[in-house]
């Protein structure tokens, strides 16, 4: 099997998904597109998966399609480069609609699909000395499969700059413009990172993948009797569910609910990870 995309789980229930290409910055080719794609379906059906930490290998995040592919993908047909764009689609979509938590782990260069990647993830942390740029217009293309998962999380002000002049940014400005959330050193990202598992871990499973849907069914709907019904349905269904029940059942006898675990308990049940 391909060393392109490294998957792993540990005992905890985190998986994480390295990019493997740090050659090439992480540059992600066909094999590779179709590689994380899988790998993030497979992570999403298995029931033990609690959160998907994405980084990457060697010396960036990614910088986005591989120049090897472009410059192949020149001399195909139309429909040929389409079918080509609808795996990178499918790749981007899967990881944005991933039922479990996701969070990226930024450093180094992050280029044209590597920030798709990073708009694509639920949460985004990056290092202090990480760069951006959406460079496509520089060598005469679109930020096209991208552009809804970028534009959702920069906003269109900042997309109609950013996308036309292909510039590039740093963190301070990726922060600034709403596509990551947090700032770190380098050295800080695995720690950050955790932290933000220890919060995802104490917040019911069902209701994340819930909350998660409900922003795309909320976010640019009309505030109309149709919206103010299904947020009222959507809440008394997961009221009701067993997670639901135990949320409040623990609020209320000022416990914690079962599908949090003291770390003692979970490190005595600890195994060795596994890898794919």
């Amino acid at each position: 099997m391909s060393n392109e995309v490294i998957t792993r789980v540990d005992a905890d229930g985190n998986a994480t998904v390295m990019l493997n290409r740090p050659d090439v910055h992480n540059a992600f080719d066909p094999a590779m597109t179709r590689l994380l794609t899988a790998s993030l379906e497979k992570l999403d059906a298995d029931p033990k998966v609690r959160a998907v930490v994405l980084l990457g290998a060697g010396k960036s995040f990614c910088a986005g399609a591989d120049i090897g592919h472009m410059k192949a993908s020149a001399k195909f047909s139309r429909e040929k480069n389409y079918q080509a764009a609808k795996e990178s689609a499918r790749m981007f979509h899967t990881l944005y609609s991933l039922s479990k938590p996701t969070i990226a782990c930024i450093h180094g260069a992050v280029r044209g699909g590597g920030i798709g990647l990073v708009a694509a993830c639920d949460i985004a942390i990056a290092a202090r000395t990480a760069t951006f740029r959406l460079s496509e217009v520089k060598i005469g293309v679109i930020p096209s499969m991208i552009s809804p998962y970028v534009i959702a999380a920069i906003g269109e002000r900042q997309a109609r700059r950013y996308f036309i002049t292909g510039e590039e940014f740093d963190a301070a400005e990726a922060w600034r413009i709403g596509l990551v959330h947090d700032i770190v050193e380098h050295e800080e990202l695995t720690g950050a990172a955790g932290g933000l598992l220890t919060q995802l871990y104490s917040s019911g499973p069902k209701a994340m993948a819930a909350a998660k849907q409900l922003i795309g069914l909320s976010a640019h709907a009309n505030i109309d009797q149709k919206i103010l019904d299904e947020t009222a349905r959507r809440i008394a269904d997961i009221r009701a569910t067993p997670e639901g029940q135990e949320g409040l059942s623990a609020f209320l006898e000022k416990r914690k609910p079962n599908w949090v675990e003291a770390p003692v308990k979970r490190a005595a049940k600890k195994k060795p990870s596994k890898s794919t």
